[in-house]
């Protein structure tokens, strides 16, 4: 497929119709890890080979590599691009400014162990797209040594049809809340809907098409090891998240003979870095590897929960992991609360009061949480950071404990959790934003003593 440079503003629509038209034929391939081939242009990828004296079809064979030539073959990820123009042919990137944009190491505030709670990123002002729309609310280690994880909100309501867009400081899982978009890859198209994820690798260029006019949603940015399914230990082969509904593109590109100006951005260390091509990066033809984005449909997700008594630790509910070093101890886990069946015994089923040793930042998809009535919405989100004591709000508390314990579907919400090893440390900006709500202790307040010796 060979795609224009702009949104798809062709006769008979407008760009977001002709947009929405795109997403909905796209094709897939399958299966999260899969060593996948595709190209756009048969003969286009070379067999037998990776790097032919002469790579077919006049194109530029290029390795892009996400994790170091000696990793374990199980662990290492790595495509190869045949490409119009090779990557190394741009000129020289200079600073730009950031925007509301931050990078690790998070030094503006000093970890604070209050919960905190906000309110929907403020909508954006006019003509700003998803980079411009980047706003982090904080993260933990250091990009430049590769550990750790920043969040950020997004909020646009302008398509990037001139800019693309690569990470150099680690992966970006998109988290949908308002808007449908269309990713444009190095790979290929991929089409991100409220309730799905996108997954971009590491140094992977893309721009981001609103299907919609308007989107909003949250970023996790993984500076560690990539997001790797996890293991699955006693509940056997099957269940959580089911390597074949992660959906990689197609090839697809674009060929800009005319030398078209395109602004590359380029996240590097933490900082915003700008260069001007006359064409766009995105002209591959053809590729193979395991380096590659993906888009995952939360709902599909197999959910795992007790028939008998008491909750399984929420960890059954992980998407997808980031390892440390220590097994069993994410930089990062994604963690999803999709809909499923409560059906235990003499249990308190909302979410238990806890406090634990990993930091939690939880979102909002759509609907409500069961933990919280109150004061928890759609493109919220809540921070307790380790040993934060946390739990059921008490009107949640007061329904939970004396309710009928009939089986019951929860199928009105959708959230998830970015959890990570360190305390998250919140920017200047989230601390001091008007849609920091205030008095979020508040919700814990007026939980009665019922002791009775």
């Amino acid at each position: 497929m060979v795609l224009g440079t702009g949104d798809g503003s062709g006769e008979g629509g407008t760009e977001a119709e002709e947009a929405r038209k795109t997403a909905e034929g796209l094709g897939h391939l399958t299966g999260f890890g899969n060593q996948h081939s595709s190209e756009a242009v048969p003969g286009a990828l070379p067999l037998g080979r990776n790097a032919p004296q002469r790579a077919p079809l006049g194109l530029y064979a290029e390795q892009l590599s996400g994790t170091a030539f000696t990793e374990p073959r199980a662990h290492n990820r790595r495509s190869w691009l045949y490409r119009i123009r090779p990557s190394a042919a741009h000129p020289r990137f200079l600073r730009t400014g950031n925007g509301g944009l931050r990078g690790a190491p998070f030094t503006e505030t000093e970890p604070d162990p209050n919960r905190l709670r906000w309110n929907p990123l403020p909508d954006p002002p006019r003509g700003t797209d998803f980079v411009a729309g980047l706003w982090t609310l904080g993260g933990n280690g250091d990009a430049a040594q590769r550990t750790g994880m920043a969040v950020h909100l997004y909020a646009a309501d302008t398509s990037m049809t001139d800019r693309v867009f690569g990470d150099s400081d680690g992966e970006l899982l998109i988290v949908p809340e308002r808007g449908g978009l269309l990713l444009h890859t190095e790979f290929g198209l991929l089409r991100a809907e409220p309730g799905h994820v996108a997954l971009i690798p590491r140094g992977v260029r893309f721009r981001v098409v609103l299907l919609d006019g308007q989107a909003r949603g949250y970023v996790c940015e993984n500076y560690g090891q990539p997001f790797a399914l996890p293991e699955l230990g006693p509940i056997g082969a099957n269940g959580l998240a089911n390597p074949r509904d992660f959906l990689a593109p197609v090839a697809a590109y674009e060929d800009d003979a005319d030398g078209r100006s395109v602004q590359v951005l380029n996240k590097f260390c933490g900082n915003l870095w700008a260069a001007d091509y006359g064409h766009s990066p995105l002209d591959v033809v053809a590729w193979h590897g395991n380096h590659v984005p993906y888009v995952y449909d939360l709902r599909r997700f197999n959910v795992m929960g007790t028939v008998s008594y008491d909750h399984p630790d929420p960890s059954i509910f992980t998407v997808l992991t980031s390892p440390s070093d220590t097994p069993g101890l994410a930089g990062v886990d994604f963690v999803v609360f999709a809909p499923r069946w409560l059906v235990g015994e003499d249990t308190f089923r909302p979410p238990y009061f806890h406090r634990n040793v990993m930091s939690e930042y939880m979102g909002l998809i759509e609907g409500a949480y069961d933990a919280k009535a109150e004061g928890f919405v759609p493109g919220g989100g809540s921070l307790h950071n380790m040993m934060s004591a946390h739990g059921p709000d008490r009107e949640t508390f007061e329904r939970a404990s004396s309710a009928e314990l009939r089986p019951q579907k929860i199928d009105d919400g959708l959230a998830f959790m970015f959890e990570t090893r360190w305390p998250v440390i919140p920017t200047a900006q989230a601390l001091q934003a008007e849609h920091l709500q205030s008095g979020y202790d508040e919700v814990w307040q007026g939980l009665q003593r019922h002791f009775r010796p």
